[in-house]
């Protein structure tokens, strides 16, 4: 039986920079063979795989595209990318 999907929950986790290095080399290595499902909180590892993201906060989907563009979104930037002030309360939309 050949698998088509490959779930990857942060693959990288505790991981220093080197052994993160060798995972993103591995992770590529299988591209292509099949579908890789990746959730992973180290962006520049998700940019540099990734062919589309969904981006999530608090169990929501805030973004959806080509990395290089939804990295661009401000709610991603927001929720990500530390554009928040330490301290500051979450305002909810309803």
């Amino acid at each position: 039986m050949k698998p088509r999907v490959l779930f990857l929950d942060e693959p990288t986790a505790g991981m220093n920079p080197t052994e993160t290095s060798e995972m993103l080399e591995i992770i590529r290595g299988l591209k292509g063979q099949f579908t890789i499902l990746l959730i992973e909180h180290k962006l520049d590892l998700v940019m540099q795989l990734s062919d589309r993201v969904i981006v999530m906060e608090d169990g929501a989907k805030i973004a959806e595209g080509l990395p290089q563009a939804v990295a661009s979104y401000p709610a991603v930037i927001a929720a990500y990318l530390g554009s928040r002030e330490v301290g500051a309360t979450k305002e909810v939309a309803i």
